[in-house]
C-alpha cells in the first residue's frame, strides 16, 4: 500500500479522533477496511466517555465491522501507533496491514507487528501529530492513564 492510498483511508479515522476529542475523550480514531477497500467499521477511543478501559479506537472499529468470515487482506487504519492491546487484536484476527497516522508521540507495538508479517505503513501525518501533541500537553494525566503509564514520569512529546 502506498502513502497516497494510506492517506485517503486515514480520513475516516481522523473524523473519529476529532469527535472523540469533542466528547472529552482521547483523540484516537480508527477504521477497518475490507480487502476490497470497502469501509467495514470505524470508531474512536471511548475509554473516558463509556468508562470502559477496553474501548480503544481499534477495538471500536473492529466491533463496528461486525463478524467477518476472514480478516485476511483487511487494513486497520489508526491515527496513532497501536498499543500492545490493539496489536494483539490485529495479530489474533490476522489483519493484514496497519496504516498509522503518526508514531512520534507513541511507538506502541508496531515493530512487533512488522516482525510477525503485518504490513506497516506510517504516514507521519501532521494533523495526527498535532492532535496528539496538543492533547498530551493539555491532559498528560489522562494520556498516561490511557497508555498504562499512570505512575511514570512524563509523556514522550
Amino acid at each position: 500500500m502506498d502513502l497516497i492510498r494510506g492517506r485517503a483511508l486515514l480520513d475516516a479515522a481522523l473524523e473519529e479522533a476529532r469527535a472523540g476529542l469533542e466528547e472529552g475523550g482521547i483523540p484516537v480514531g480508527a477504521a477497518l477496511y475490507g480487502a476490497d477497500g470497502a469501509l467495514l467499521g470505524r470508531g474512536r477511543n471511548r475509554r473516558v466517555q463509556d468508562g470502559d478501559p477496553s474501548m480503544h479506537a481499534e477495538t471500536a472499529a473492529f466491533r463496528a465491522a461486525g463478524r467477518q468470515r476472514t480478516y485476511s487482506g483487511t487494513t486497520m487504519v489508526t491515527t496513532l501507533s497501536p498499543c500492545w492491546y490493539c496489536c494483539g487484536l490485529v495479530r489474533q484476527f490476522g489483519i493484514s496491514r496497519v496504516v498509522i497516522g503518526e508514531a512520534r508521540t507513541f511507538d506502541g507495538g508496531r515493530a512487533w507487528l512488522a516482525e510477525h508479517g503485518v504490513q506497516i505503513v506510517v504516514l507521519d501525518d501532521p494533523e495526527c501529530v498535532a492532535l496528539m501533541r496538543d492533547f498530551i500537553e493539555a491532559r498528560p494525566e489522562l494520556w498516561l492513564e490511557d497508555i498504562g503509564q499512570r505512575d511514570r514520569r512524563g509523556p514522550k512529546v
